[in-house]
């Protein structure tokens, strides 16, 4: 996500993203282009009808022609220019963040205004004032945004997280910080690690507001995602076997990835699973004595709750979020049709080199049951992958059959990391 700077003096905050034009602003800046030039040429090339004794008497009259064509010339680029960018700032959605706007709250400009340094310059790092940043899109979202950051300083937050939740759908993230407490739901009868993982709880420890389902029995029953259908139910069905007993060809099992790495080099020790549904994989990597994060938001379900129950890493974070890891950290990535984003193939380009950048060399990426909903979506990811150079422990093509008794088509992979130079 892009990040909101704030200009000191004009109580603006602007956002700074390199960003792609469309084609429209292409042929726009292509006929720009193509008809300054015509002017130029017909500047510098056209000469008065005289005769040649009167062609010396005209020599500064041309040069200051010539010279109002090229002054002339240069105010349309400009002016071309300031349109050009207005035009993309609208398209894209990066727009000035107006402090002084009365759609933007007294908490949201708190929040924003830049915090000198008391000690002035910091020798280490040459800033001297702290500035808070919000997600470029939430200036698209100012009226969610203000409610969201309407409540009393010092007293409790409303009970507002799927409000939260909604901005960061809407490409507002990170959310800015709050001056009041969060609401305390009393987390009674958990138990210790590792009892935890496969421990069921009362509904009364989960935060429901917000969501459909107001119980564990209610989510047990739907498919949540293609990733989460029953997950919840961690006592019995089959998520109980999920990642130690497959079902088909496609449902790799968990001690037969780890042994494909060994012990060599560190073995697997740290991971990341995206999309994590109700944390399964998470916890039977800590069987193992692995460490897992999970990343996963709550749509439709209190995962982070339950996952966080369970004794492992819960990462509230949405998938258009640079991930919050340095490079090189994880021995394994875990994902499954998480992977499947909408919108521009440049979009899941960002997002498989972020993973690549949070892998270690050598470290697996496991893809697991991706479906491909058809022949070119299977061909796109295919190529993609193939372009990081990654080393095919297992890749498996397979079909199973739906709900609706169609066949379907599922990819499960394990690459490995190339070392590159």
């Amino acid at each position: 996500m892009g990040s909101v700077s704030l200009k000191i003096g004009d109580g603006t905050a602007r956002f700074k993203k390199v960003s792609y034009c469309s084609s429209a602003l292409n042929l726009l800046m292509l006929f720009s282009v193509v008809t300054t030039n015509l002017f130029a040429l017909y500047a510098f090339t056209s000469s008065p009808k005289n005769t040649h004794h009167l062609l010396i008497p005209h020599t500064h009259k041309n040069i200051s022609i010539i010279s109002e064509q090229v002054s002339l010339i240069l105010r349309e680029i400009d002016s071309s220019q300031k349109k050009l960018a207005q035009m993309e700032k609208e398209l894209l959605g990066y727009e000035s963040f107006d402090l002084s706007s009365p759609k933007v709250t007294s908490e949201v400009r708190t929040f924003l205004t830049p915090h000198l340094l008391p000690l002035g310059k910091d020798s280490r790092t040459g800033i001297t004032e702290m500035v808070a940043s919000v997600g470029h899109s939430c200036v698209k979202s100012l009226d969610l945004l203000g409610q969201f950051m309407s409540y009393k300083v010092n007293g409790v937050c409303p009970d507002d997280w799927s409000l939260g939740q909604k901005l960061i759908l809407s490409g507002c993230e990170p959310l800015p910080r709050r001056r009041c407490f969060g609401k305390i739901v009393n987390k009674v009868g958990l138990v210790s690690f590792p009892d935890s993982l496969w421990s069921n709880y009362s509904d009364k420890i989960y935060s429901w507001s917000g969501i459909g389902c107001k119980n564990l029995a209610c989510l047990n029953v739907k498919k949540l995602n293609r990733d989460c259908a029953g997950c919840f139910d961690i006592g019995g069905g089959y998520e109980r076997l999920r990642y130690v007993k497959g079902r088909g060809k496609n449902d790799f099992l968990i001690d037969d990835v780890l042994g494909m790495l060994g012990n060599g080099g560190g073995g697997v020790r740290i991971g990341f699973d995206i999309g994590g549904g109700s944390g399964t994989f998470a916890a039977r990597m800590a069987e193992r004595g692995v460490t897992i994060v999970t990343a996963t938001l709550n749509v439709d379900a209190p995962f982070n709750e339950f996952i966080a129950a369970r004794g492992v890493f819960p990462l509230y974070l949405s998938l258009d979020n640079r991930f919050p890891f340095h490079d090189n950290v994880f021995d394994l990535v875990h994902v499954g049709n998480a992977l499947d984003v909408s919108g521009r193939p440049e979009k899941l380009e960002f997002l498989m080199f972020d993973i690549d950048r949070v892998l270690r060399a050598g470290g697996l990426f496991w893809l697991d049951n991706f479906l491909c909903t058809n022949e070119d979506k299977k061909t796109a990811l295919t190529r993609l992958i193939e372009r990081f150079g990654y080393k095919k422990l297992k890749w498996v093509v397979g079909e199973k059959i739906n709900g609706a008794g169609k066949s379907e088509v599922y990819l499960s992979a394990v690459l490995q990391k190339p070392v590159r130079v």
